[in-house]
C-alpha cells in the first residue's frame, strides 16, 4: 500500500469503526485528469447512501484537518457492492459457503482462473468447489498465490 493509503487508513479506520462499519478496500486513483479518493465500508446486513454521506462528512473533516493528500481530488464513499473484494483473512472466513472468482499470479494444475463455492478456508489454503461441464472438482488455491479474489454472482 502506498504511503499516502497508509496515512489515509490511519485517519479513516477509527472513524468505520467508531460509526459500526468495516473499512474494505482504500483506492487513490487517477482518471483522466482527477485523482479520485474511494473508500469502500461494509456491514453486516448492507450499506445505504445515508450512512456513506454521514462517513464521507467525517472523514472529509479529519483528511482536511490532516491533509494527507498534496493534490486535489474527490472523496467517494460507497459499498464495495455485490462482488466485493476479499483481502483479508476475515474476508475469506466470511466468504466460506458463498461463490467466488479468484485469479491467481501463476498456473495451478493448469487454472490460473477459479469460479465456484469457497467450501472450507484454513487460513492459507482455499478450497473451491468449481463445476468443469457437468462435474464439480474441487480445486485447492493457496492464498500467497492468489492475485484477486472476490465475491462474484452466480448466473
Amino acid at each position: 500500500m502506498s504511503k499516502v493509503l497508509e496515512q489515509v487508513e490511519q485517519i479513516v479506520s477509527p472513524i468505520t469503526e467508531e460509526l459500526g462499519f468495516e473499512l474494505v478496500n482504500l483506492a487513490f486513483e487517477k482518471e483522466g485528469k482527477n485523482w479520485f479518493l474511494r473508500v469502500f465500508i461494509d456491514k453486516p446486513k448492507g450499506i445505504d447512501i445515508d450512512e456513506c454521506a454521514l462517513v464521507s462528512e467525517k472523514i472529509s473533516e479529519k483528511l482536511d484537518e490532516h491533509d494527507p493528500i498534496t493534490q486535489n481530488y474527490f472523496l467517494e464513499v460507497s459499498s464495495p457492492g455485490a462482488e466485493r473484494p476479499l483481502k483479508k483473512e476475515s474476508d475469506f472466513e466470511n466468504a466460506v459457503g458463498k461463490y467466488i472468482h479468484v485469479t491467481s499470479y501463476e498456473a495451478i494444475e493448469g487454472r490460473k482462473v477459479w469460479e465456484g463455492t469457497l467450501t472450507q478456508y484454513d487460513g492459507t489454503i482455499l478450497t473451491i468447489e468449481i463445476m468443469d461441464k457437468t462435474r464439480k472438482i474441487i480445486c485447492e488455491v493457496p492464498q500467497k498465490s492468489i492475485a484477486k479474489a472476490r465475491l462474484a454472482i452466480k448466473f
